[in-house]
């Protein structure tokens, strides 16, 4: 599965299109606490362009920018939470919130792990490493990956969905990777912080509709911006 779990079936993606709203105002907002400029600010501006990819109209992100910068007088402290556990068959998960209620999320991740493990700090993300994760297109097929990696400054790359790569890179030279890339034939397509599995588990077609189902409802909860699973 790769690095971040995503839903893979269409009619559940376009069922999630608000939650992924939600969860963009969310990161917006947190992002826009550091400065409301995203030519000072990479990670807002990256937040922003995700924005722009997913549709969201510009008075919805103007919004999401001064109330996250405090521009406005209903602003909202939004906690990023991270949990870790397993989820069925003993696959390894990590989940990070963001939230306004820490007790509330608390509370709904103890439930929705029943069918897993929750577990402490440190349980899990042992065994991922936290990179910078460029996701970028070619813009012509003589669009080198192995070059433009080099050139970028990024530490490796693997293929990615839809003939993108999937660019990866020391955490503090995501930014710069990013910017480098369309330089040398790439448009980004998203970039964050994330974790990747070291030792990605391998299952049979029965118990890994179990833990995707697992993942689905934890993905479905308001607070929950994104999980890791360490399944092939």
């Amino acid at each position: 599965m790769g690095a971040q779990w995503k839903v893979k079936h269409k009619e559940i993606a376009a069922n999630a299109k608000g939650r992924i709203f939600t969860k963009l105002t969310k990161e917006i907002m947190v992002a826009a606490r550091n400065g409301a400029d995203p030519d000072m600010n990479p990670r807002l501006r990256l937040a922003i362009e995700q924005a722009k990819k997913a549709s969201m109209t510009r008075e919805t992100l103007e919004r999401a920018i001064k109330k996250g910068a405090g521009l406005l007088d209903e602003g909202v402290n939004f906690e990023k939470l991270t949990y870790e556990g397993f989820a069925p068959h003993q696959v390894p998960v990590i989940v990070e919130c963001l939230t306004d209620n820490s007790n509330r999320t608390y509370s709904s991740m103890r439930v929705l792990f029943r069918k897993g493990q929750l577990g402490n700090s440190g349980s899990v993300s042992w065994d991922f490493d936290y990179l910078g994760m460029i996701e970028a297109t070619p813009n012509s097929p003589d669009a080198d990956p192995d070059l433009a990696a080099i050139e970028a400054g990024a530490q490796d790359l693997e293929p990615a969905d839809e003939g993108a790569t999937l660019f990866l890179t020391d955490p503090t030279d995501l930014d710069a990777v990013c910017k480098a890339l369309p330089d040398y034939g790439f448009t980004v397509e998203s970039a964050k912080l994330g974790y990747k599995p070291k030792n990605p588990v391998e299952l049979g077609e029965a118990e890994r509709e179990e833990v995707e189902a697992f993942l689905e409802a934890i993905d479905e909860d308001d607070d929950v911006q994104t999980l890791y699973v360490a399944l092939s």
